[in-house]
């Protein structure tokens, strides 16, 4: 059975922002590790166009950017979506039926399913389906942005936390 996990980098004062800030080269390769790892990842519209990035290859690239993109491209994804009428490769679109097609995929896969995003987080956490919270803490206020919980803040039970890198620290959450 897979176990669904939601993870993001967020500031000191609960936010996540991409744009605002990213991970230092240490927590970049543990990103990719993770992607070489997970059975795949559940998207939503908005963080799926955004993460498409990775289907196109860049000249200006680094290494590391070429592994997690191939390790990206790898993974089966499904994005959950009604406005989108088709995704890009190794990609399929979940209908309506949200928690009916989450549940199977639950039951069909083993390992770690990445949740990604703070809104489809937010759904399938009122459906309590997410199974660990991973939480990215950077040293960075922004002041304004979406919350890492864009919606019911769900009872949580701290598992453990780990030094990522020189300034991050990763708490895992684990529903109480």
């Amino acid at each position: 059975m897979a176990k669904l996990v939601f993870g993001m980098n967020q500031s000191l004062d609960g936010y996540v922002d991409h744009m605002a800030f990213a991970p230092g080269p240490t927590l970049f390769r543990h990103f990719i590790e993770e992607a070489q790892g997970q059975a795949g990842s559940v998207y939503g519209r908005h963080m799926y166009e955004i993460m498409r990035y990775w289907d196109d290859d860049h000249p200006e690239w680094s290494a590391d950017e070429h592994a997690f993109a191939a390790a990206w491209r790898n993974q089966p994804k499904w994005v959950v979506s009604r406005s989108l009428k088709s995704v890009g490769p190794n990609a399929r679109l979940v209908g309506d039926d949200i928690e009916g097609a989450i549940r199977k995929l639950k039951v069909e896969c083993d390992g770690e399913i990445e949740v990604a995003g703070p809104n489809l987080a937010r759904s399938l956490t009122e459906l309590g389906l997410i199974d660990e919270y991973r939480i990215y803490l950077h040293p960075v206020v922004l002041g304004h942005g979406k919350p890492y919980f864009a919606g019911p803040r769900p009872r949580l039970r701290l598992m453990t936390n780990d030094r990522m890198g020189e300034d991050v620290i990763r708490l895992t959450y684990v529903p109480a």
